[in-house]
């Protein structure tokens, strides 16, 4: 009986074999019935390997990372489109009554308005398409860029449904990029705020806005890098990079994540051409957050300010000028009368530190300095020479920035 039952066994074994290989190599040979099972993974013994099974997984993979299948007959396909439903209600198109300005050299474009070879002026007295903006509460606040709007003329907002509201300018904020409209609307579908915190490169995106003006467009592409710096777009810089696709009139749209969540607002892209390369930055929500919310406040953001003119250590010039580091932040020019002045940091110190922290770069130092309140009094610590030098400075209030050419 032994003998059978092994014989029996081994034989099994051998079909089993010859089944997973068939599989493998010639799925088409096997019968129809078996084909099925196998392509489904179901309980044949035979692992899915390849056509609708594969993509099965895949679509299992995806329910698990946050995107939302969709069934069809024998197929897992992905989609995003729950979190675009949720999303786009609350970004709207931004029209003004003036035309916008010319693009400037730089390849960081964030000129709004596209048109095509041939066409004629624009009309002085005709709406133009400028950008994009997302709706941040639902009585009427909506975030967009700076360079988006004109300070002077009538603003109107279109809706995702099509709707018309005027918008009057609650202020804006160059440094950053950013600026905040108030609409004469209630009940309005805002947008909810994700953490822009925890994402991580790798994670899949959605950009929304009004490209070139054709309507409310979704692009979907992956997060490329984060704590973007010294890019030279704006003053402040933190930017999430991404590949989905930003294109002039995305300025001002949201950048969502794959609930629909506001992880960033979506700012310039890198470009010779114009179209979108694959490199586009956004503000993450953070910083959203506390500018509007200091717009909204104050009218303004404010800042703190120690009257310097920086400029990074780098190891070539730490070299050139025999300097005791090669990173921090060295002391180029110092305003007159400024707080820094008064407290007696001179030209060709190097900071190294304040109230204990590191200071690593220019950057470092102006995000530092910005969130520290005026009135207060900080510690600086310096390289002079060879000697450290510890300054307690009182942060002064960072003046408003020239406002720099809207509508670029």
């Amino acid at each position: 009986m032994k003998k059978y039952w092994l014989l029996f066994a081994q034989g099994v074994t051998i079909v089993l074999a010859a089944l997973f290989v068939l599989a493998t190599l010639r799925p088409e040979w096997l019968p129809r019935p078996l084909r099925h099972a196998a392509e489904n993974g179901v309980s044949t013994g035979i692992p899915a390997t390849s056509g609708r099974g594969s993509e099965a997984g895949r679509g299992a993979a995806a329910q698990s990372s946050g995107a939302q299948p969709s069934q069809a007959p024998g197929a897992t396909i992905l989609s995003y489109s729950e979190a675009a439903r949720r999303a786009t209600p609350a970004v709207v198109n931004i029209l003004t009554g003036e035309t916008p300005a010319a693009g400037l050299g730089s390849p960081f474009l964030r000129e709004p308005k596209s048109r095509r070879p041939g066409d004629g002026a624009p009309r002085p007295d005709s709406n133009s398409n400028l950008g994009s903006g997302v709706i941040a509460s639902a009585d009427g606040y909506i975030l967009t860029n700076h360079h988006v709007l004109e300070e002077e003329g009538e603003t109107e907002v279109v809706l995702a449904d099509g709707q018309r509201v005027r918008a009057k300018l609650v202020g804006s904020d160059p440094e950053t990029d950013l600026a905040v409209l108030k609409a004469d609307r209630k009940d309005l579908p805002a947008i909810e705020f994700g953490d822009a915190s925890s994402a991580q490169i790798g994670d899949v995106v959605l950009a929304i806005g009004n490209p070139f003006g054709v309507g409310q467009t979704v692009t979907m592409g992956i997060i490329s890098a984060l704590g973007r710096t010294q890019l030279g777009i704006n003053t402040f810089e933190n930017f999430i990079q991404t590949d989905a696709a930003i294109n002039p009139g995305n300025s001002g749209g949201a950048l969502v994540d794959t609930a629909g969540r506001l992880l960033g607002i979506n700012t310039a892209i890198y470009s010779r051409t114009g179209g979108s390369l694959g490199i586009g930055f956004a503000i993450p929500a953070s910083t959203v957050q506390d500018v509007m919310n200091q717009i909204i406040k104050h009218g303004r953001v404010i800042r703190g300010y120690i009257g310097v003119e920086p400029q990074d250590v780098t190891p070539e010039l730490a070299e050139a000028f025999r300097l005791p580091r090669k990173d921090g932040a060295i002391i180029a020019g110092l305003m007159r009368g400024g707080p820094a002045e008064k407290a007696g940091v001179k030209v060709g110190d190097i900071l190294t530190s304040m109230d204990g922290k590191p200071v690593t770069s220019v950057t470092t130092m102006l995000s530092m300095i910005s969130l520290l309140p005026p009135g207060s009094i900080a510690r600086f610590r310096f390289l002079r020479d060879a000697d450290v030098v510890e300054l307690p400075i009182v942060i002064g209030t960072r003046p408003n920035p020239k406002a720099a050419p809207l509508g670029r």
